[in-house]
């Protein structure tokens, strides 16, 4: 049986001044898919104002709004409450061979090209054409890319930034869960396996007490396609289970942001995240 997780994210802004009007996509909604199952999820905003909602082109869960009333502070919470799952088996998946055939090159074309945040040196690519000659099958490869990333790349706070690409993080062996994605998902297009950024949550340790309410992370991980989409966190080196709580995902970062907006008024002065999981099962 899986656990049942409550979630709070809140992103606080504060301005220099009265703002006009501002435009916003929050990505802070936890999706139903076959590891979990969305009992209640809602986003509000302050100063209050009407959302919508939509499905982007990842299938991510979007909520927009538009602030037109002055405001110097702008408020969004996001609240969840999810039943998530253990971690599966993960069997034999493709052959290389099969890995070619149009049913998979013409369906995820787009997972499959580079992006500026995870092309790849001539070291990298090296590195992938050495995996893939080494392993027998897809699923053998795409396990030893996480494996050897986690191995190799020590998790950081604050030793990237935003922008930071797979190359830079290889180099420099270091970063954050974004950067140790990148660069995992970077590896796995080499080899020639649709990948995919996903955007989500993590509960911070094994051993979770009931309606304990800890602090948690905003949290990134990988997904690749070899008969059927696995899941794999590669900076605790561990498949998805329990603890996490998927969001969305895209080709990388730029298509799942937790929140991006455009406003008009004086400048931003500071902002705040704060994210506090609890099982409750």
């Amino acid at each position: 049986m899986g656990w049942r997780l409550q979630i709070s994210h809140r992103t606080g802004f504060t301005y220099a001044g009265p703002v006009a009007s501002s435009y916003n996509e929050a990505r802070m909604s936890p999706c139903t898919d076959s590891h979990q199952n969305v009992l209640d999820s809602r986003v509000t905003v302050r100063p209050y104002v009407r959302t919508f909602t939509y499905r982007d082109y990842w299938d991510t869960l979007v909520t927009v709004f538009d602030v037109h009333a002055p405001h110097e502070t702008l408020d969004v919470l996001a609240d969840a409450l999810v039943e998530t799952s253990p971690a599966g088996e993960f069997g034999d998946g493709l052959s290389w061979s099969e890995l070619t055939a149009p049913q998979v090159t013409e369906r995820w074309p787009e997972v499959m090209l580079p992006t500026p945040r995870t092309a790849l040196d001539e070291e990298l690519t090296a590195l992938a054409a050495d995996l893939r000659g080494a392993h027998a099958t897809p699923a053998a490869a795409a396990s030893a890319v996480c494996d050897i990333v986690h191995e190799k790349i020590e998790y950081v706070p604050g030793s990237t930034g935003v922008q930071t690409d797979a190359v830079q993080v290889w180099r420099q062996r270091k970063g954050v869960c974004q950067d140790i994605s990148h660069l995992s998902i970077g590896l796995l297009r080499a080899l020639g396996l649709p990948a995919r950024y996903v955007s989500g949550y993590l509960y911070p340790t094994e051993d979770a007490e009931l309606r304990d309410a800890v602090t948690g992370q905003s949290h990134a991980w990988v997904e690749w396609f070899d008969g059927s989409w696995r899941a794999f966190d590669p900076t605790n080196g561990i498949p998805i289970g329990e603890r996490h709580v998927m969001v969305g995902h895209g080709r990388d970062y730029a298509d799942v942001p937790p929140l991006k907006g455009l406003y008009a008024g004086p400048a931003n002065t500071g902002q705040t995240v704060a994210v506090t999981l609890t099982r409750v099962r």
